[in-house]
């Protein structure tokens, strides 16, 4: 059995079910890498990455205590946390069941397009571009000065950037850099989904220049991209619990409905 094709197969029919795909990024390129570790059953899918559980089931295959059986295998020993995209309620009767609490929110913030923008109107002495291979030191860098604590994001390193890189969306001009006379303050990634959707990617504004409006001037020239290469919608994933982000996608007429939410799981601390 082809142990990746069968993944992909379950997981775009739980996302087809669900509304929400059982993979993120970080899941789906280690699955592609090879670096995931990986159990099939009976229509489900365990996937440990980085101490990260992803686990699905078929829609077919469901009621049928699959999930409980992938639980107890050998990759379910090596998981730290394990999240449930789209917070579904079958995850949380299961990590319940198996002593595991809710300890993190994701949500999905979203923006149609067809809504008039505010004009971007940058700082004075402050310049919006698109990235260069230069940049790329710059970049590593100042996501790791934005980034410190965050547990996904922060990890990027130049290896983690060029990966990121060698996907098929990827288009330079999409990656907006904010520069002054002392060098790259910040910089707005976005991604093109498809035709009609597109998202706030990556935000990161180095920790001595926040204060000055920059994330909220990078976030509107990101959005000013996405609006002219004709996509319907932008999203973007932000922490439930951070206010000051939360605000400013707010007022930048981004809004966040209950079934957008992502839920991460944690053994409960003994």
């Amino acid at each position: 059995m082809d142990e990746v094709a069968e993944v992909i197969r379950i997981a775009e029919a739980a996302a087809a079910a669900d509304g929400a795909s059982p993979l993120d990024e970080a899941a789906q390129m280690a699955l592609t890498d090879g670096t995931a570790a990986v159990a099939v059953l009976d229509g489900g899918f365990a996937l440990v990455h980085d101490g990260d559980l992803s686990l699905a089931v078929h829609p077919d295959h469901r009621g049928r205590g699959v999930a409980t059986t992938l639980l107890q295998g050998t990759a379910y020993a090596d998981a730290r946390t394990a999240w449930s995209h789209g917070n579904h309620p079958a995850a949380s009767r299961l990590a319940a069941s198996h002593g595991w609490e809710r300890v993190r929110d994701l949500w999905v913030m979203r923006r149609r397009t067809h809504e008039q923008l505010p004009p971007l109107e940058p700082p004075p002495g402050v310049t919006i571009r698109g990235y260069r291979e230069a940049d790329a030191d710059a970049i590593v860098a100042v996501n790791a000065a934005a980034f410190a604590s965050h547990p996904e994001q922060g990890a990027m390193d130049a290896g983690n950037l060029a990966r990121r890189m060698a996907e098929p969306w990827f288009d330079p001009a999409g990656l907006l850099v904010a520069e002054d006379g002392s060098g790259v303050l910040g910089f707005h990634w976005t991604k093109q989904h498809d035709a009609r959707l597109g998202e706030v990617y990556v935000v990161g504004v180095v920790p001595a220049a926040q204060g000055r409006g920059l994330g909220r001037v990078l976030t509107l020239a990101g959005l000013h991209h996405l609006a002219g290469l004709g996509v319907d919608e932008v999203l973007l994933y932000v922490e439930s619990d951070n206010a000051p982000a939360v605000a400013v996608y707010s007022r930048l007429g981004f809004t966040h409905a209950d079934v957008d939410t992502h839920v991460q799981y944690a053994p409960t601390a003994d």
